[in-house]
C-alpha cells in the first residue's frame, strides 16, 4: 500500500535550504531558492520571513499561505 506523502518535520538549514522529514522515512535537504517564483513566494525571498514556516496540512507553509506540495518537495534534488 502506498503512503500518502507527508512532511512530518522540517528544519531550517541555511540560506533557502530546509531539511525535510517525510513520513516514508526519507530525509532530504532541499534548496527552495530557485522555486521562489510568483507573487505568493516574493515575501519568502526575505530570509527572516523564509525561516518562519510551520507544518500545516502535511507540508511546509508560511503565514501568507505560500506552500509547496510534498510531492514537489520530494522530487527536488537533495542539496545536502
Amino acid at each position: 500500500m502506498d503512503l500518502f506523502l507527508e512532511i512530518i518535520k522540517a528544519e531550517y538549514v541555511e540560506e533557502y535550504k530546509l531539511r525535510l522529514f517525510f513520513n516514508n522515512g526519507v530525509v532530504k535537504v532541499v534548496d527552495l531558492q530557485p522555486s521562489l517564483v510568483g507573487e505568493i513566494f516574493m515575501p519568502l525571498k526575505n530570509i527572516d520571513y523564509f525561516k518562519q514556516f510551520s507544518i500545516k496540512f502535511n507540508t511546509v507553509e508560511w503565514e501568507n499561505g505560500a506552500d509547496f506540495a510534498p510531492e514537489y518537495l520530494y522530487a527536488l534534488e537533495d542539496a545536502a
